[in-house]
């Protein structure tokens, strides 16, 4: 049996949330003898090894062909988001990584009186967002609202659109917009 075996229950166990006393439980096999098996330090026979998946439960050949490894990365710090805000504007984009983005979710700062540009926006899609603190402007088309904490907005992002801060405070939201833009 492949040598991969303890390390790979363990990365599956944890990825679908069951504890080692849970599925210890659940199999009729020992707290111990799992941990041992985990650590790699015993392996188990075949049987064995199908009563621990049947609990899980997955196939004997779906644990030996499933990949595990995550391949993108999936939890960002702070320090980790790209800024691709241009002038005072920043744009926090989570995932700037990815290359098959299907989306473009940001937390967005807009200082006293920054905004967007007199020129407004357009391209295809559309976005969504909601005030985290500050206040925003949004004008979509002919119609313009200014946005506090709380409040959210969801537009179609071929309307000429834009956004300033009329505050004295900085304004943060959180926003997302489909498809992914590449800026």
């Amino acid at each position: 049996m492949s040598d991969d075996v303890g390390p790979r229950l363990r990365s599956l166990r944890t990825l679908r949330g069951i504890s080692q006393r849970e599925l210890a439980k659940r199999c009729g096999v020992t707290h111990s003898s799992l941990s041992l098996i985990e650590q790699g330090k015993v392996s188990p026979s075949v049987s064995s090894l199908k009563k621990i998946l049947d609990a899980i439960p997955i196939s004997v050949g779906d644990f030996f062909t499933l990949d595990l490894e995550s391949r993108d990365q999936v939890f960002y710090s702070a320090d980790e988001l790209t800024d691709i805000g241009s002038g005072e504007v920043i744009y926090k984009l989570v995932g700037a990584n990815h290359q098959t983005r299907a989306l473009s979710f940001m937390i967005e700062t807009y200082p006293a009186g920054a905004d967007t540009g007199r020129e407004m926006i357009t391209h295809r899609g559309e976005e969504a967002g909601v005030v985290l603190e500050g206040e925003i402007e949004i004008t979509i088309g002919i119609d313009s609202r200014v946005l506090g904490p709380g409040e959210a907005y969801y537009f179609n992002t071929q309307l000429p659109h834009r956004f300033r801060n009329p505050g004295k405070t900085p304004c943060r939201l959180v926003s997302c917009c489909t498809p992914a833009r590449t800026f």
